[in-house]
């Protein structure tokens, strides 16, 4: 089983390190952030995020911080949250 350190650091990605900035909230740069990796494709439709807790570890960022950035993506119709179950990338019409 993969660490959370694990799903953040050894990626292969295109898209920048997440590096939060002093003029932007974090939970908006966190959703920023994890909405380009779903758009390059290295988090595919139908891929399972992390849960809150472990996205917050990875991100080294607060859980209501981690929170709030999943409720972001929802409300952008990037993710659907299933109770029990986890949040998953939505695909793309």
């Amino acid at each position: 089983m993969r660490s959370s350190r694990q799903f953040y650091s050894e990626r292969v990605s295109d898209v920048p390190d997440f590096k939060p900035s002093e003029a932007a909230y974090v939970y908006a740069e966190m959703a920023e952030h994890l909405a380009a990796r779903i758009e390059s494709g290295e988090l595919p439709a139908g891929a399972r995020l992390p849960g809150e807790r472990e996205l917050a570890e990875s991100y080294g960022v607060a859980l209501g911080t981690a929170r709030r950035a999943v409720k972001e993506l929802r409300d952008r119709g990037l993710v659907i949250t299933l109770p029990a179950k986890g949040t998953f990338v939505r695909p793309t019409d």
